[in-house]
């Protein structure tokens, strides 16, 4: 005969959470692999910005809409002359912004960091403030754009990270 003395015990001891409980290194997925999307979002972003020859045609409908005129017309002016390649340089440094805050993002996205809280909790404040800050200033100052759609994104990635920040605190 076999006795469930000790079992019992053991069960009372530490308790039963349910039939399927979601395991902490799933949980510790849910926060780590969406900020990593982030971090790979903005390097790509960044690098686009970096490399393409004329990046703001990259959202040009909203750009023209915001100058309100197109492109042609603004770079047609003679005191506009230089300023394709003054818009050149301030979108590649945009860019290299953009590949550095990812480059950021990527490298404290690590188990051994978000094991302490005060880590975590810190990069979920500045990851939430810049998202949702950028899309507020999207929708302030380009609403046409394309890049709306990947904000919103971006902020759901986000929240996946928190909920799950949340189970780990």
């Amino acid at each position: 005969m076999i006795s469930s003395v000790g079992l019992e015990h053991y069960l009372d001891r530490v308790g039963v959470t349910g039939s399927n409980p979601v395991s902490p290194t799933m949980i510790k997925n849910f926060f780590l692999i969406p900020i990593i999307t982030l971090g790979v979002i903005f390097v790509v972003l960044g690098l686009r910005w970096m490399l393409v020859d004329e990046p703001w045609m990259l959202d040009k409908v909203a750009n023209e809409e915001r100058l309100n005129m197109t492109f042609d017309k603004l770079f047609s002016e003679d005191i506009n002359e230089t300023l394709p390649g003054y818009l050149k340089q301030i979108y590649r440094f945009f860019g290299l912004w953009v590949s550095i805050i990812g480059l950021f993002i990527i490298s404290f996205a690590k188990k051994k960091f978000i094991e302490n809280k005060a880590i975590a909790k810190n990069l979920m404040i500045c990851i939430g403030t810049m998202v949702i800050s950028a899309q507020t200033m999207a929708y302030i100052l380009i609403p046409s754009s394309p890049f709306i759609y990947l904000g919103w994104g971006s902020i759901l990635l986000f929240l996946i990270s928190l909920w799950s920040y949340r189970k780990l605190s």
